[in-house]
């Protein structure tokens, strides 16, 4: 070891820290190690994210600060970049690795509540929440009409990982039937049917978009995947707007084919609903929220406090994507 507290830089902005990197988080790094804050009201980035970090040994990195190469190349000091959150997509791993940099992600701590910010989702097209409400606020009295319930209804689930086992047994429990398609992950409940996408797409009432995002699946839903909805089934995108080819989308709704969508995600920055489709009369929309209560953002900053708390103790943090290539690790003390 050094001898000395390790030197962080937090680049969550004051906006950011409110939302994502509150007091409890803050108080245990500050515990942790010796740390220095972004003060301005920007996400920094390449070459002045290296500079506002300079003489740090780890940079704990909001999702919005990006890890381009220019970070890594001109941050002579830095040990170790912690990102407080899953998605490394916009850090360049391969250049931490080429300049000794450990790369750590957080783990998913939002799980819950996305699921149950898509079952509200569900509820809300299904009943006509959003839009009767709309229409009493501008002092109108909204149109009466049957809605559709959720028991009986069949629920396709595109994308079988942790957030879409916990929807799926979420379905069941209000007595949904509940179809999955992930060609790398299998169902092992009796109770729920694996089945093609396109077979999903054919039966579903409710259709919820969480596949991984890849290039493989860029505009994984397009026109002929809405087309093979059935007409007045609903869409719902919580997972990435890379997902959805969003004119495809816009036209299935125009067209009334299908009832209605809701979108947490788009293709507008920070992954927010782009605002044009988010406007759709038959589209409801949150502005990215899925993963924003408490102790989600709790549980994934603290993930990164541990981290800080490992180098601090010359061990290796857990969730380490680059090890093997983190050779500053030595000043710390640490073997890999």
């Amino acid at each position: 070891m050094t001898g000395r507290r390790i030197r962080v830089y937090l680049t969550h902005a004051p906006d950011a820290r409110a939302n994502y990197y509150g007091d409890e988080a803050l108080a245990a790094l500050r515990e942790a190690a010796e740390v220095r804050l972004n003060e301005t009201d920007r996400n920094l980035s390449g070459r002045e994210l290296a500079e506002a970090a300079a003489g740090c040994d780890a940079i704990v990195s909001y999702r919005l600060s990006h890890g381009p190469a220019a970070v890594f190349e001109n941050a002579p000091d830095l040990v170790a970049f912690l990102r407080c959150a899953v998605d490394i997509r916009d850090v360049d791993v391969g250049a931490a690795s080429a300049q000794g940099v450990l790369v750590t992600r957080a783990t998913p701590g939002f799980i819950p509540t996305v699921a149950e910010l898509v079952l509200g989702m569900m509820v809300d097209l299904g009943r006509g929440i959003s839009a009767a409400t709309e229409r009493y606020h501008r002092g109108e009295a909204p149109e009466v009409k049957a809605g559709r319930q959720l028991q009986g209804s069949t629920l396709g689930v595109i994308g079988y990982g942790a957030i879409g086992r916990r929807l799926a047994e979420m379905a069941l429990a209000l007595n949904m039937r509940v179809l999955v398609s992930d060609p790398r992950a299998r169902a092992e409940d009796p109770r729920i049917a694996q089945v093609e996408q396109e077979e999903l797409l054919s039966q579903a009432d409710f259709v919820v978009c969480l596949a991984v995002a890849t290039e493989e699946t860029e505009n994984l839903m397009d026109a002929a995947a809405f087309a093979r909805m059935k007409r007045g089934a609903f869409f719902l995108n919580p997972g990435r707007g890379g997902l959805v080819d969003e004119a495809a989308l816009r036209a299935a709704l125009d067209s009334g084919h299908l009832a209605g969508a809701a979108l947490d995600v788009g293709r507008a920055p920070d992954q927010m609903p782009t605002p044009e489709l988010a406007a759709h009369p038959r589209v409801v929309a949150t502005p990215h929220v899925g993963g924003l209560t408490p102790p989600a953002t709790l549980h994934q900053a603290m993930d990164t406090v541990r981290q800080v708390r490992a180098l601090a103790a010359g061990r290796l943090p857990e969730h380490a994507v680059n090890a093997e290539a983190a050779h500053r690790l030595a000043r710390l003390g640490i073997k890999t």
